[in-house]
Protein backbone atom coordinates (compact mmCIF):
# COMPACT_ATOMS: atom_id res chain seq x y z
CA UNK A 1 0.00 0.00 0.00
CA UNK A 2 2.88 2.39 0.47
CA UNK A 3 3.98 1.81 -3.58
CA UNK A 4 4.75 5.17 -4.23
CA UNK A 5 3.18 4.68 -7.61
CA UNK A 6 -0.11 4.21 -6.34
CA UNK A 7 -2.11 6.70 -8.43
CA UNK A 8 -5.10 8.93 -6.86
CA UNK A 9 -7.41 10.59 -8.85
CA UNK A 10 -9.36 12.98 -6.66
CA UNK A 11 -12.73 14.57 -8.40
CA UNK A 12 -14.32 17.04 -6.25
CA UNK A 13 -13.88 21.30 -6.70
CA UNK A 14 -11.55 21.66 -3.67
CA UNK A 15 -9.64 24.49 -2.34
CA UNK A 16 -5.57 24.69 -2.68
CA UNK A 17 -5.56 23.89 0.94
CA UNK A 18 -8.47 21.39 0.90
CA UNK A 19 -5.93 19.62 -1.66
CA UNK A 20 -3.00 19.64 0.91
CA UNK A 21 -4.78 18.21 3.34
CA UNK A 22 -5.58 15.33 0.98
CA UNK A 23 -1.82 15.13 -0.32
CA UNK A 24 -0.33 14.90 3.72
CA UNK A 25 -2.65 11.92 4.56
CA UNK A 26 -0.63 9.69 2.18
CA UNK A 27 1.70 11.98 0.40
CA UNK A 28 3.66 8.93 -1.03
CA UNK A 29 0.76 8.33 -3.25
CA UNK A 30 0.64 10.24 -6.98
CA UNK A 31 -2.50 12.63 -7.38
CA UNK A 32 -4.31 14.51 -9.67
CA UNK A 33 -6.79 16.73 -8.89
CA UNK A 34 -10.07 17.09 -11.50
CA UNK A 35 -13.81 17.42 -11.19
CA UNK A 36 -16.73 15.26 -12.04
CA UNK A 37 -17.47 17.62 -15.33
CA UNK A 38 -14.00 18.10 -15.79
CA UNK A 39 -12.66 14.50 -15.63
CA UNK A 40 -11.38 12.61 -19.06
CA UNK A 41 -11.06 9.22 -19.53
CA UNK A 42 -7.09 9.02 -19.50
CA UNK A 43 -7.47 10.22 -15.57
CA UNK A 44 -9.87 7.77 -14.55
CA UNK A 45 -7.73 4.76 -16.05
CA UNK A 46 -4.49 5.94 -14.92
CA UNK A 47 -5.91 5.92 -11.26
CA UNK A 48 -5.61 2.86 -8.50
CA UNK A 49 -7.93 4.95 -6.21
CA UNK A 50 -10.82 7.38 -7.22
CA UNK A 51 -12.15 9.83 -4.46
CA UNK A 52 -14.88 11.15 -6.09
CA UNK A 53 -17.45 10.95 -8.17
CA UNK A 54 -16.57 10.49 -12.19
CA UNK A 55 -18.95 10.17 -14.66
CA UNK A 56 -20.06 6.30 -14.89
CA UNK A 57 -19.50 5.22 -18.73
CA UNK A 58 -15.48 6.35 -17.91
CA UNK A 59 -14.92 4.30 -14.68
CA UNK A 60 -16.39 1.02 -15.63
CA UNK A 61 -13.31 0.86 -18.32
CA UNK A 62 -11.05 0.92 -15.54
CA UNK A 63 -10.64 -2.65 -14.47
CA UNK A 64 -7.79 -2.51 -12.32
CA UNK A 65 -9.62 -0.15 -9.60
CA UNK A 66 -9.00 -0.72 -6.32
CA UNK A 67 -10.56 1.62 -4.25
CA UNK A 68 -13.66 3.55 -5.27
CA UNK A 69 -14.59 6.55 -2.66
CA UNK A 70 -18.01 7.99 -3.20
CA UNK A 71 -18.36 11.90 -2.29
CA UNK A 72 -22.66 10.67 -1.99
CA UNK A 73 -23.58 9.11 0.65
CA UNK A 74 -25.68 6.65 -1.75
CA UNK A 75 -23.53 6.27 -4.70
CA UNK A 76 -26.20 4.08 -6.41
CA UNK A 77 -25.32 4.29 -10.05
CA UNK A 78 -21.75 2.58 -9.28
CA UNK A 79 -23.26 -0.06 -7.48
CA UNK A 80 -24.50 -1.23 -10.69
CA UNK A 81 -23.78 -4.65 -12.00
CA UNK A 82 -20.03 -4.08 -14.24
CA UNK A 83 -19.37 -0.17 -12.97
CA UNK A 84 -16.77 -1.44 -10.60
CA UNK A 85 -14.20 -4.46 -10.55
CA UNK A 86 -15.78 -7.09 -8.34
CA UNK A 87 -12.68 -6.50 -5.81
CA UNK A 88 -13.31 -3.31 -5.60
CA UNK A 89 -13.24 -1.71 -2.37
CA UNK A 90 -16.15 0.78 -2.28
CA UNK A 91 -16.48 3.63 0.31
CA UNK A 92 -19.12 6.40 0.91
CA UNK A 93 -20.04 9.63 2.54
CA UNK A 94 -21.71 9.01 5.17
CA UNK A 95 -21.12 11.60 7.90
CA UNK A 96 -20.77 14.19 5.91
CA UNK A 97 -23.97 15.29 5.15
CA UNK A 98 -26.46 15.04 8.37
CA UNK A 99 -25.66 18.68 8.91
CA UNK A 100 -26.74 20.35 5.58
CA UNK A 101 -29.89 18.06 5.00
CA UNK A 102 -30.79 17.68 8.58
CA UNK A 103 -31.26 21.72 8.63
CA UNK A 104 -33.39 21.72 5.13
CA UNK A 105 -35.99 18.80 6.54
CA UNK A 106 -36.33 21.60 9.35
CA UNK A 107 -36.74 24.39 7.64
CA UNK A 108 -39.45 23.01 5.25
CA UNK A 109 -40.89 21.57 8.01
CA UNK A 110 -41.32 24.57 9.92
CA UNK A 111 -42.55 26.29 6.53
CA UNK A 112 -45.24 24.12 5.70
CA UNK A 113 -46.26 24.16 9.74
CA UNK A 114 -45.89 27.93 10.21
CA UNK A 115 -47.67 28.32 6.48
CA UNK A 116 -44.79 30.96 5.38
CA UNK A 117 -44.80 30.08 1.82
CA UNK A 118 -48.61 30.72 1.39
CA UNK A 119 -47.77 34.35 2.60
CA UNK A 120 -44.56 34.49 0.46
CA UNK A 121 -47.24 33.94 -2.46
CA UNK A 122 -49.22 36.65 -0.73
CA UNK A 123 -46.68 38.99 -0.65
CA UNK A 124 -45.74 38.71 -4.36
CA UNK A 125 -49.57 39.59 -4.88
CA UNK A 126 -48.68 42.96 -1.88
CA UNK A 127 -51.85 41.21 -0.11
CA UNK A 128 -52.29 42.12 3.29
CA UNK A 129 -54.34 38.56 3.77
CA UNK A 130 -54.30 36.53 6.70
CA UNK A 131 -54.90 33.01 6.22
CA UNK A 132 -57.98 31.65 8.06
CA UNK A 133 -56.43 28.64 9.92
CA UNK A 134 -54.47 27.87 12.87
CA UNK A 135 -50.27 27.15 12.41
CA UNK A 136 -48.60 23.98 13.75
CA UNK A 137 -46.10 24.37 16.98
CA UNK A 138 -43.11 22.14 16.32
CA UNK A 139 -42.79 21.42 20.62
CA UNK A 140 -45.08 17.97 21.45
CA UNK A 141 -44.99 16.75 17.83
CA UNK A 142 -44.51 13.35 16.99
CA UNK A 143 -41.92 12.99 14.34
CA UNK A 144 -41.34 9.73 12.95
CA UNK A 145 -37.92 9.16 11.36
CA UNK A 146 -37.86 6.68 9.14
CA UNK A 147 -33.75 5.35 8.53
CA UNK A 148 -31.95 6.18 11.36
CA UNK A 149 -28.24 6.67 9.50
CA UNK A 150 -26.48 10.00 9.90
CA UNK A 151 -29.20 11.92 8.37
CA UNK A 152 -31.74 10.68 9.81
CA UNK A 153 -30.15 10.53 13.28
CA UNK A 154 -28.84 13.96 12.48
CA UNK A 155 -32.77 15.60 11.97
CA UNK A 156 -34.41 13.30 14.91
CA UNK A 157 -31.72 15.01 17.29
CA UNK A 158 -32.71 18.55 15.87
CA UNK A 159 -36.18 17.96 15.75
CA UNK A 160 -35.80 16.65 19.72
CA UNK A 161 -33.87 19.96 20.87
CA UNK A 162 -37.06 21.96 19.82
CA UNK A 163 -39.37 19.90 21.76
CA UNK A 164 -41.12 16.79 19.49
CA UNK A 165 -41.09 13.88 20.66
CA UNK A 166 -39.23 11.77 18.11
CA UNK A 167 -39.49 7.71 17.44
CA UNK A 168 -37.28 6.32 14.95
CA UNK A 169 -37.32 3.57 12.35
CA UNK A 170 -35.23 1.33 11.00
CA UNK A 171 -34.15 -2.17 9.57
CA UNK A 172 -34.18 -3.76 12.57
CA UNK A 173 -34.96 -2.59 16.22
CA UNK A 174 -31.95 -0.97 18.04
CA UNK A 175 -31.76 0.83 21.91
CA UNK A 176 -33.37 4.18 21.42
CA UNK A 177 -31.11 7.04 21.84
CA UNK A 178 -31.57 10.06 24.32
CA UNK A 179 -33.62 11.92 21.75
CA UNK A 180 -35.44 9.19 20.97
CA UNK A 181 -38.75 7.72 22.67
CA UNK A 182 -38.20 4.08 20.81
CA UNK A 183 -36.64 2.86 18.03
CA UNK A 184 -38.34 0.07 16.32
CA UNK A 185 -37.78 -2.22 13.10
CA UNK A 186 -39.48 -1.62 10.27
CA UNK A 187 -42.32 -4.39 11.08
CA UNK A 188 -43.84 -1.44 13.60
CA UNK A 189 -44.12 1.29 10.87
CA UNK A 190 -47.62 0.43 10.59
CA UNK A 191 -48.02 0.51 13.77
CA UNK A 192 -46.56 4.01 14.42
CA UNK A 193 -47.94 5.95 11.33
CA UNK A 194 -51.10 6.81 12.76
CA UNK A 195 -49.52 9.09 15.69
CA UNK A 196 -46.76 10.92 13.62
CA UNK A 197 -47.48 14.37 12.47
CA UNK A 198 -44.69 14.20 10.82
CA UNK A 199 -42.65 11.24 8.58
CA UNK A 200 -39.34 11.92 7.66
CA UNK A 201 -37.95 9.67 5.28
CA UNK A 202 -33.90 9.00 4.75
CA UNK A 203 -33.85 6.39 3.27
CA UNK A 204 -31.90 3.98 0.74
CA UNK A 205 -32.77 3.10 -2.57
CA UNK A 206 -32.77 -0.60 -2.40
CA UNK A 207 -35.70 -3.32 -3.31
CA UNK A 208 -36.71 -2.99 -0.14
CA UNK A 209 -37.51 0.59 -0.03
CA UNK A 210 -38.43 1.03 -3.03
CA UNK A 211 -42.54 1.81 -3.20
CA UNK A 212 -42.73 1.25 0.87
CA UNK A 213 -44.76 4.91 0.97
CA UNK A 214 -47.26 3.86 -1.30
CA UNK A 215 -51.14 4.66 -1.72
CA UNK A 216 -52.05 1.84 0.98
CA UNK A 217 -48.93 3.08 3.49
CA UNK A 218 -49.99 6.68 3.27
CA UNK A 219 -53.23 6.11 3.79
CA UNK A 220 -52.07 4.09 6.85
CA UNK A 221 -50.65 8.11 8.31
CA UNK A 222 -51.85 10.57 10.79
CA UNK A 223 -54.31 12.81 9.13
CA UNK A 224 -53.21 16.05 8.34
CA UNK A 225 -49.48 14.65 8.79
CA UNK A 226 -46.34 16.45 6.61
CA UNK A 227 -44.13 14.07 4.33
CA UNK A 228 -40.74 14.96 4.15
CA UNK A 229 -38.63 13.01 1.78
CA UNK A 230 -34.46 13.57 1.17
CA UNK A 231 -33.34 9.41 1.06
CA UNK A 232 -34.76 8.64 -2.41
CA UNK A 233 -37.79 9.51 -4.47
CA UNK A 234 -38.33 5.37 -5.15
CA UNK A 235 -39.68 5.44 -1.75
CA UNK A 236 -42.82 7.07 -2.61
CA UNK A 237 -45.19 6.45 -4.91
CA UNK A 238 -45.48 10.41 -6.27
CA UNK A 239 -49.31 9.71 -7.60
CA UNK A 240 -50.31 8.38 -4.86
CA UNK A 241 -48.85 11.36 -2.76
CA UNK A 242 -50.44 14.00 -4.43
CA UNK A 243 -53.88 12.42 -4.29
CA UNK A 244 -53.48 12.25 -0.46
CA UNK A 245 -52.47 15.84 -0.39
CA UNK A 246 -54.88 16.98 -2.66
CA UNK A 247 -57.89 15.07 -1.02
CA UNK A 248 -56.47 16.68 2.85
CA UNK A 249 -55.06 12.95 3.82
CA UNK A 250 -52.10 14.27 4.06
CA UNK A 251 -51.21 18.45 5.05
CA UNK A 252 -48.63 18.75 2.63
CA UNK A 253 -45.06 17.45 2.04
CA UNK A 254 -41.47 18.69 1.59
CA UNK A 255 -39.68 16.45 -1.23
CA UNK A 256 -35.71 16.84 -2.12
CA UNK A 257 -36.27 13.46 -4.53
CA UNK A 258 -38.65 12.25 -6.76
CA UNK A 259 -39.05 9.39 -9.21
CA UNK A 260 -38.01 10.17 -11.58
CA UNK A 261 -35.89 12.55 -11.58
CA UNK A 262 -36.43 15.39 -12.59
CA UNK A 263 -40.37 15.19 -11.52
CA UNK A 264 -42.11 15.53 -15.12
CA UNK A 265 -43.73 18.60 -16.15
CA UNK A 266 -47.10 18.72 -15.35
CA UNK A 267 -47.27 16.35 -12.99
CA UNK A 268 -50.03 17.50 -10.46
CA UNK A 269 -47.17 17.72 -7.22
CA UNK A 270 -46.04 20.66 -9.09
CA UNK A 271 -49.09 22.44 -8.68
CA UNK A 272 -50.11 22.30 -4.63
CA UNK A 273 -49.42 25.22 -2.29
CA UNK A 274 -48.59 22.71 0.34
CA UNK A 275 -45.89 20.92 -1.43
CA UNK A 276 -42.03 21.76 -1.46
CA UNK A 277 -40.23 20.62 -4.44
CA UNK A 278 -36.36 20.79 -4.74
CA UNK A 279 -34.30 19.81 -7.43
CA UNK A 280 -31.94 16.99 -5.18
CA UNK A 281 -29.64 19.77 -3.73
CA UNK A 282 -30.03 19.46 0.27
CA UNK A 283 -26.91 17.86 0.28
CA UNK A 284 -24.46 19.42 -2.72
CA UNK A 285 -22.17 21.72 -1.99
CA UNK A 286 -24.03 24.77 -1.51
CA UNK A 287 -23.12 24.60 2.64
CA UNK A 288 -18.98 24.64 2.51
CA UNK A 289 -19.49 22.60 5.34
CA UNK A 290 -20.53 19.88 3.30
CA UNK A 291 -17.59 19.97 1.32
CA UNK A 292 -15.12 20.09 4.43
CA UNK A 293 -16.72 16.99 5.90
CA UNK A 294 -16.15 15.06 2.53
CA UNK A 295 -12.48 16.08 2.69
CA UNK A 296 -12.32 14.91 6.01
CA UNK A 297 -13.87 11.73 5.25
CA UNK A 298 -11.50 11.25 2.43
CA UNK A 299 -8.20 12.24 4.37
CA UNK A 300 -9.18 10.27 7.15
CA UNK A 301 -10.10 6.81 4.63
CA UNK A 302 -6.70 8.10 2.71
CA UNK A 303 -4.44 7.66 5.78
CA UNK A 304 -6.26 3.85 6.09
CA UNK A 305 -5.14 2.84 2.84
CA UNK A 306 -1.84 4.06 2.78
CA UNK A 307 -1.39 2.00 6.02
CA UNK A 308 -3.07 -1.18 4.60
CA UNK A 309 -5.86 -1.06 7.23
CA UNK A 310 -9.56 -1.63 6.44
CA UNK A 311 -11.61 1.41 4.96
CA UNK A 312 -14.22 3.03 7.49
CA UNK A 313 -17.69 3.83 5.53
CA UNK A 314 -17.73 0.63 3.51
CA UNK A 315 -20.81 -0.03 1.49
CA UNK A 316 -22.60 -3.19 0.71
CA UNK A 317 -23.17 -3.78 -2.64
CA UNK A 318 -26.23 -5.70 -1.96
CA UNK A 319 -27.81 -2.96 0.67
CA UNK A 320 -26.50 -0.56 -0.83
CA UNK A 321 -25.40 1.31 2.65
CA UNK A 322 -23.10 1.20 5.19
CA UNK A 323 -23.83 -1.80 6.80
CA UNK A 324 -22.35 -3.36 10.70
CA UNK A 325 -21.92 -6.48 8.11
CA UNK A 326 -19.15 -4.23 5.84
CA UNK A 327 -15.35 -3.75 7.56
CA UNK A 328 -14.68 -0.52 9.09
CA UNK A 329 -17.19 1.70 10.84
CA UNK A 330 -19.68 4.46 9.99
CA UNK A 331 -18.23 8.04 10.24
CA UNK A 332 -20.14 10.66 11.78
CA UNK A 333 -19.38 14.49 12.25
CA UNK A 334 -21.83 15.04 14.89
Amino acid sequence: MTDPQRHILVALPLTAAQRETLRAAAPGFAYRFTTQETAALADVLWADAILGNVPVEFIRQNRHLAWFQSNFAGPDPYLAPGVLPPDCVITNATGAYGLAISEWMLGMWLALAKDLLLYRDRQRRQAWEPIDRPVRSVAGARVLCVGMGDIGSSFARRAHALGAQVVGVRRRPAPAPAYCLRVVGVDRLDEELPAADVVALSLPGTPQTEGLFDAARLARCKRGAILLNVGRGSAVDNDALAAAVQSGALFGAALDVTDPEPLPPGHPLWGLDNVLITPHISGRFSLPQTLENIVGIFAHNLRLYAAGQPLDNQMSRTQRYVSADTPGRRLTNE
